[in-house]
């Protein structure tokens, strides 16, 4: 088998060094493929086998394809943001004198020194001040400009990761004492400095996208976790067709950090579009339940892969390869909302569409992270698995991951949008 989208994703990752671009992006994409955009603060007027989408902050982005008859809804949900330093508000800081470097912050939890000793630059939104408000501009510094340089190993003999201090350890330098952060970053705004209000702006390597291996069988890339699987499911939102069910591709922002913000899993974005669509279609509250037995939702986020030096950090019993197919991410502490009903379902489309499942455990010894999918469900409860693309280094600055397993997660999330998954009375799923 040959990958078939991986330049297609090593492109999306290029073109995405922040959520914000991430979103903007996808809506292009939606839009050349002939969805509509609407907005939330006007009147939605929908029509059947048309497809919509709907930003929030520019960093979340729901799209749905309207059926010709409403028998639930399928949704996909993966993330838009990565791990990676914030600028803060009065970012320069002056070092004798000769030095200015940034004043920045963790967002997320990050592997600290996989960012040392690498081209970086920034990348957001800038607020910009204009005759009749404000606007948001995207910025994208679109060239080498920070570096955040290591403490010399005469200096350290290695300072262990988990003493590295952010505040201390990680700020990066941006140039001599002439350096002016808020006048570049207002000609990058397209504005001049008094002009320039506020900003979002994020650090990103500068390293593209790439394959490697004896066969490029491996990708390796910034922002794996979790554009691969957006990337992957916008591919299968668009290729699908379903007259029975409300298809729904969900790209959340801030789920490294809880998701607990007005875009986040954890907001009322989801129900709030779904609310609106069912109110433009005519479905009464009581049908609308009634049809939830018979929706699913894909919570779709990266999974760890069985690392090559450190195998026995996995399960004994649950191992994830790269290249091996789809994980289905289980936690007894209910980190991950898989059960054995929402894995079989899941695992059995996978099957009639030729894609290999992997099953992933924590080590019980270990505590995992955690995901879209239960903070999701305490908005709208539906069944629900947890699945991702098996991964190495997540968290870190640049990530690894199979080139085949992108196809794979195309190929699943389509037929998993083509499929229409019902319960019957006597408790029997059918897809």
């Amino acid at each position: 088998m040959q990958p078939q989208y991986t330049e297609d994703l090593l492109a999306f990752l290029n073109r995405s060094p922040s959520c914000f671009h991430a979103v903007e992006n996808l809506a292009a994409w939606l839009e050349r493929a002939g969805c509509e955009r609407l907005f939330e603060n006007r009147p939605w007027t929908l029509q059947k086998g048309k497809r919509y989408f709907v930003t929030r902050n520019g960093s979340s982005i729901l799209a749905f394809s309207v059926p010709k008859t409403f028998g639930g809804m399928q949704i996909v949900a993966a993330h838009s943001d990565s791990p990676t330093f914030r600028v803060k508000t009065g970012a320069e800081i002056t070092v004798e004198g000769r030095y200015k470097k940034l004043n920045t912050e963790g967002y997320g939890g990050m592997i600290l020194s996989s960012w040392f000793d690498r081209p970086l630059s920034l990348a957001g939104r800038a607020v910009v001040r204009t005759a009749n408000g404000v606007r948001t501009v995207l910025v994208n510094i679109d060239r080498d400009l920070l570096v955040i340089p290591s403490l010399a190993i005469h200096m350290t003999r290695g300072t262990p990761e988990q003493k590295l201090n952010p505040q201390v350890d990680l700020l990066p330098l941006f140039g001599g004492d002439k350096a002016d952060y808020t006048a570049l970053l207002a000609e990058a705004a397209g504005v001049a400095p008094q002009d320039l209000l506020s900003s979002d702006m994020v650090l990103y390597p500068r390293q593209k996208g790439t394959t490697v291996g004896a066969q490029n069988e491996f990708i390796v890339a910034p922002r794996l976790d979790d554009l691969q699987c957006a990337f992957s499911a916008a591919t299968a939102f668009l290729a699908a067709e379903n007259t029975e069910k409300l298809n729904v591709c969900a790209v959340f922002d801030n789920e490294e950090v809880g998701s607990r913000t007005k875009q986040g899993a954890d907001s009322t974005f989801l129900t709030d579009t779904l609310r609106r669509i069912a109110d433009a279609l005519g479905v009464q509250e009581s049908e609308w339940l009634a049809k939830l037995p018979d929706s699913f939702m894909l919570s779709a986020d990266n999974a760890h892969a069985v690392h090559p030096n450190y195998a026995a950090k996995c399960d004994e019993t649950n191992r994830c390869y790269l290249n091996g197919g789809i994980v289905v991410k289980f936690s007894a502490n209910q980190k991950y909302t898989t059960d054995a009903v929402s894995a079989s379902v899941f695992s059995e489309i996978c099957r009639r569409a030729g894609v290999p499942v992997m099953v992933f455990h924590n080590r019980s010894d270990m505590a995992g992270g955690s995901t879209l999918g239960n903070i999701a469900n305490a908005h709208l409860s539906l069944n629900t698995v947890d699945i991702g693309v098996p991964q190495l280094a997540m968290h870190a600055c640049v990530e690894t991951a199979g080139a085949l397993d992108t196809d794979y997660m195309v190929r699943a999330m389509t037929a998993f949008y083509q499929a229409d998954i019902r319960q019957t009375a006597d408790g029997v799923y059918t897809f």
